[in-house]
């Protein structure tokens, strides 16, 4: 009995003492650490630089998809003592200045605009929409074969077409294959980089039979005195290095 009243005695105390003890104690937490069920807070500030990355990105997505970026603040400012068209966007007179700050706007074949004879632009060809994309433009401004970029996307553009609206203006004309794509572009500003000028000879060629249009009879004048100015600078540029000439 006395044996049995021991035992008792014993289980009691093991029971009361065991909780106490730090091995059958739950771990408490160690400072900065977090249990797997439990979520990892982030910090305001790192909230904030995550924040800042994701619009970033988010930038760089919509400017290298298809919009193009924002036009930088030193082009415009380099425009800003230019004269201007009916647009309010600067008129360049030197082929010097090559990163240039203009209005673009967007057209598509589907639009069946009189006297656009499907997907042929104003040469005959096909309106090109890939690596490699069509471009609309008064040619005494921009002449046929003018190759450039547009800042934020990856595309290299053609002027291989005109417009009767573009004819006295500064604005190129991007081309887009439906409406939907014409749509979503609109209207937009864009800085671009001029990496080839074209031939104002062809240009003039091109528009010699068409004069019988106003907005082509407009751009082939236009082209006739630009290129009658460049044989006079080059006349003047000969007679300077050699005067015997």
């Amino acid at each position: 009995m006395k044996a049995l009243l021991l035992n008792v005695a014993l289980t009691i105390l093991a029971v009361g003492i065991l909780p106490s003890c730090s091995f059958f104690q739950p771990a408490s937490p160690q400072p900065g650490a977090t249990s797997l069920g439990t979520e990892k807070k982030v910090k305001p500030s790192q909230a904030a630089w995550l924040g800042s990355l994701w619009s970033s990105a988010e930038n760089r997505r919509q400017a290298g998809g298809f919009l193009p970026a924002q036009v930088g603040l030193a082009v415009k400012a380099s425009a800003s003592t230019l004269p201007v068209d009916k647009y309010g966007r600067p008129t360049y007179r030197s082929e010097s200045v090559r990163h240039r700050y203009v209005r673009t706007t967007s057209y598509s074949h589907q639009e069946n605009e009189l006297g656009a004879e499907g997907r042929l632009n104003a040469m005959g060809t096909i309106l090109k929409y890939d690596r490699v994309r069509s471009a609309a433009a008064d040619w005494s401004r921009y002449p046929v074969g003018t190759a450039f970029r547009i800042k934020g996307l990856p595309h290299v553009y053609v002027v291989d077409d005109y417009g009767r609206s573009l004819a006295g203006t500064n604005t190129i004309d991007i081309y887009h294959p439906t409406l939907k794509l014409m749509k979503k572009w609109a209207t937009r500003d864009a800085e671009i980089n001029v990496i080839r000028w074209g031939s104002w000879e062809q240009s003039a060629n091109l528009l010699r039979g068409r004069t019988k249009y106003a907005h082509c009879a407009l751009m082939y004048y236009a082209t006739l005195a630009k290129i009658r100015r460049q044989r006079v600078v080059q006349r003047a540029e000969r007679e300077a290095v050699n005067p015997s000439l």
